[in-house]
């Protein structure tokens, strides 16, 4: 899934500040900092997934182009924090996808990218104010949308 991701965004990492939301072990944003991003946060609460991308961050040498928030997604909302690229992988549904959707799109830079992932099964979500739909993929039981935030 995180190729097809990544292809989706083809050059869009490339020096790019990007927002790991519910970052787990950090997959997503590691894999953006490897295809050129600046710098990436990642939002995690976890105690085991936060060691794990502690630990990963160190073994790649990646520590200081990143920086850990040990908060819960869903309340992390960084003031004049803008990002270029925004990836979402909620758990627990479209609900969730839906809230945490609102928060990255508050969280995106101008012409920014917020990328999520979510159950095919569900709705796709439409496109938070000020976004549009860029690309949408189906690869089995999983979704990923790519919003892009439109001119202002």
């Amino acid at each position: 899934m995180r190729e097809s991701l990544f292809n989706l965004l083809r050059e869009e990492c490339e020096g790019a500040n990007v927002l790991d939301l519910f970052a787990g072990t950090g997959a997503l944003g590691i894999e953006a900092l490897s295809r050129g991003a600046k710098h990436a946060t990642f939002v995690e609460n976890q105690r085991g997934a936060l060691s794990v991308l502690r630990e990963n961050l160190a073994a790649l040498d990646l520590a200081g182009r990143s920086t850990i928030v040990a908060e819960d997604a869903l309340h992390h909302f960084a003031p004049g924090a803008k990002f270029d690229v925004v990836f979402l992988d909620p758990p627990y549904g479209i609900e969730t996808a839906r809230a945490a959707l609102g928060l990255a799109a508050r969280s995106a830079a101008q012409n920014g990218i917020v990328a999520l992932e979510s159950n095919a099964k569900e709705p796709e979500l439409d496109a938070p104010a000020g976004f549009m739909v860029w690309k949408s993929r189906r690869y089995g039981g999983t979704r990923i949308t790519l919003y892009r935030k439109e001119s202002e």
